[in-house]
């Protein structure tokens, strides 16, 4: 069985500085906002619709970003084979407000604070996804920078 979800990086700019928004999911990992796609969805329409009902931020899809594919065992249905599609995403309103019923909570951070999280409590497979953002944004974070 083949499951497709969305998601992104969300970011905005503040004073200047670009922030970074990451949620913390029901397992206590540091993520990225992202859900399944709904019938007559397209990838982007998920990502954003994902992003608003997780996080409470509407945004605009700055750019694509990478297509993560992995296996999971689903008790029900067996091994589901999962692609997620990851968009750069730019917050333009909306104030932050975590969907209680999936995750635990969201919130800005810094480009090298969201790496910081990111590499000691967050998937491995969110690391290219992110460095990917951070090139696209000129954002100079990363291992190299930890």
């Amino acid at each position: 069985m083949r499951e497709v979800s969305a998601g992104g990086v969300v970011f905005r700019r503040r004073e200047g500085q670009v922030e970074i928004q990451l949620i913390e999911d029901r397992f206590g990992k540091m993520t990225l906002a992202k859900g399944k796609m709904e019938p007559g969805e397209t990838v982007e329409q998920t990502a954003l619709r994902e992003i608003e009902e997780e996080t409470g931020v509407v945004g605009t899809i700055a750019a694509p970003l990478n297509i993560v594919a992995y296996q999971y065992e689903n008790s029900q249905l067996g091994t589901i084979n999962k692609e997620v599609h990851y968009f750069l995403v730019e917050a333009m309103e909306g104030s932050l407000q975590a969907q209680v019923e999936e995750i635990k909570g969201v919130a800005w951070y810094s480009p090298d604070e969201a790496w910081r999280l990111q590499s000691s409590s967050g998937y491995d497979n969110n690391d290219d996804v992110i460095l990917l953002a951070y090139n696209r944004l000129g954002i100079k974070a990363g291992p190299a920078s930890v």
